[in-house]
Formats: C-alpha cells, structure tokens, sequence
C-alpha cells in the first residue's frame, strides 16, 4: 500500500537504482504518472519528460477503453475491437483523443518535442496498469524513436497485464501486483484525479529544485 503517488514514487526509484549508471530519461503519462516519475527521475539524476498517451474510451462507458494512441500517432486496439464499434465511431473516437494529446502537449509540454531518445535507455512511468493501452502505445513510440532500451516502471499492476507489458517492453519493474486487482486506486491510501495545474507545479518545482542546485554549486567552485 502507498500513502500516495510521491510515496510510490520514492519506494519505484529505489528498486530503479541499478539503472543510474545508463543515464536513462524518464518518461512520464500525464496526470496521474507525473508525481511518480519526478521522484524516479529525482532519485536518479535523470532527464525528465512527459510522453502523452491517451486510452481510447467506449462510447457508453468511458471509465473502460477499446485500446489506446501515443503522440507520435502510435496505436494499439485491444483484440476483437472491432466487432464492438463500426468503423466511423473508431475513427470518431481517435480525432477526438489525438485532440485531447495536443492540448496537453501544449498546456503540460508548453508545445514543445519529444527529446532525442535514439540509442538511450527510457524508463516510461506511470501511477499504474490497469487495461495497458496507453503504456503499450508509449512503449510503441519509444521503439519508433529508436531507443536503445523501454524498461517500464510502476508502483502496481495486474499479473496478467504486468505479463504482456513485459513481452513489448525490454524490462519491467512492478512493485505490487495484487493477486485480486480491480484498479490502480485500491493501492493507494490518498488517491484522486489529478488535474492540469497540480502537473503544471510539479513541473515548476522541479525546475525550481534544479535551479536551486544549479546556484549551490556555482556558489561552491572556487573564486566565487
């Protein structure tokens, strides 16, 4: 059990340690993966970004999901997805999550790329795996770009899920998986939404943090 997502965090970094001599990046899915991958990244002296990958949600029932798009267009659909939806709801569906990525890209990312991966080791980050499509299709665009290594890190997922994440990626690091797993949250004493602006702090004070580094050791070289 994790008293919240920085908690999850701290506990994923230390299992994460034998990874620090790659000088790996650390991508995190917003919101819910950001907490968790700043105090991964904090730990190990990492790169840091966000790799925006949205679920694909049922028309009916948007809490589940038919499979998932990365921002580089990535896509995966759950087997069989398309005997549930005709072909312009698909495609309806996908217009209307590719939107949604830009936006954040924009507002979370202020529009700015992806860095160069090609030939790095990425650890790809989130609060957790539920169904698994938007790590799948993060994992599918960390290929694309030529990283050299996925390794996938979360504080909890479903055996079952943890076992076919393992097959796409090159490592994963799971922390707990509950022999009954309904969803990320039973893990979690303090688990909520989290929204645009709490990610847009973080990310502010982790920028604060660097500079503040940054100014301690300036202020130690000899001559200042």
């Amino acid at each position: 059990m994790f008293k919240n997502r920085k908690d999850a965090g701290e506990k994923l970094a230390q299992a994460l340690e034998k990874y620090r001599e790659e000088h790996p990046v650390v991508f995190a899915i917003p919101r819910g993966g950001v907490e968790v991958g700043l105090q991964v990244s904090k730990r190990l002296g990492t790169d840091f970004c966000l790799v925006i990958a949205r679920k694909l949600p049922f028309p009916d029932n948007p809490e589940a999901g038919f499979g998932a798009v990365a921002e580089n267009g990535s896509t995966v659909i759950i087997e069989n997805a398309g005997y549930w939806l005709a072909g312009e709801t698909f495609e309806r569906i996908k217009k209307e999550q590719i939107a949604e990525i830009e936006r954040r890209i924009n507002a979370l990312r202020g529009g700015k790329p992806l860095p160069d991966i090609a030939g790095r080791t990425v650890i790809l980050v989130d609060d957790g795996i539920a169904m698994g499509s938007t790590m799948r299709a993060a994992i599918e665009l960390c290929r694309n770009k030529k990283a050299k290594k996925i390794v996938v890190a979360v504080p909890v997922a479903g055996k079952e899920i943890a076992d076919v994440i393992a097959k796409e990626a090159d490592e994963i690091v799971v922390l707990e998986t509950p022999a009954s797993f309904r969803a990320v949250a039973q893990v979690y004493e303090n688990w909520y939404d989290v929204s645009d602006e709490e990610v847009l702090d973080l990310l502010r004070e982790r920028i604060r943090e660097k500079e503040m580094k940054e100014h301690d050791f300036d202020l130690s070289e000899p001559g200042t």
